[in-house]
């Protein structure tokens, strides 16, 4: 039975000496967990997702229906929203660090170096001054002389903070229509002496019919667009 269990050969696992191919291969599988486990904060942090769903979910705050539309709908439209946006600059990554470094042509450190390059490009360029300017005051750095110099650490929390600045003033011009209405709703049902009557439940239909009329999800999504 011993003799048996050692013949079993365990996937993945050489207790014997590995060849320098085994170890690129190990590592290789390595990164690409390591990669898998940090997507979703890596689709958050560093593509436009952030600003999108921040803005979809004040559009359906703005319009008082609870939980329409269901939080995948609006989770599904951000995300291939962000693939969109995001689609030139993962072809120019693919193309410039993924393929070559498949074909071999260049080594793991050059292909991460060159692939950083396109979304550094994108983060800086939505990035206020001011949110990078706080991490590089905060951990002494000088000023950097171009974009590659600008290490991820302090763009990334940077880019953050300006995309949630950027969404809550969209939020914000968005919400005033909607406030008009409810407040129009409310002045009317307290001159008519109807003080019991909730205000949201006479405003929604109105706020649901303007919306519908100046065909409100084709502004929003187009507003987005032009943002980036």
């Amino acid at each position: 039975m011993v003799n048996i269990l050692f013949l079993v050969a365990i996937p993945g696992i050489n207790f014997g000496t590995e060849s320098p191919q085994d170890v690129s291969v190990t590592l290789q599988l390595l990164l690409l967990l390591t990669i898998l486990s940090l997507a979703p904060g890596i689709l958050i942090m560093l593509t436009s997702f952030t600003r999108i769903i921040i803005v979809l979910s004040f559009v359906r705050t703005g319009l008082g229906t609870q939980s329409m539309p269901p939080n995948q709908v609006l989770v599904g439209l951000a995300l291939f929203l962000t693939f969109f946006i995001m689609s030139p600059i993962f072809v120019d990554i693919n193309e410039s660090a993924v393929q070559p470094y498949f074909a071999g042509d260049v080594t793991q450190e050059e292909a991460f170096d060159t692939a950083v390059v396109p979304i550094k490009e994108f983060m800086s360029k939505h990035t206020r001054e001011k949110d990078l300017a706080l991490f590089f005051k905060y951990n002494g750095l000088e000023k950097p002389e171009s974009i590659e110099d600008i290490p991820l650490t302090a763009l990334i929390p940077a880019f953050a903070i300006s995309e949630l600045k950027t969404a809550f003033q969209i939020g914000f011009v968005i919400f005033i229509p909607f406030l008009i209405i409810d407040m129009v709703v409310a002045s009317t049902l307290m001159a008519m002496g109807m003080m019991m009557l909730p205000p949201v439940m006479i405003s929604l239909p109105f706020k649901i019919l303007l919306f519908v009329l100046v065909d409100g999800w084709y502004l929003i999504i187009e507003s987005l667009l032009l943002s980036f």
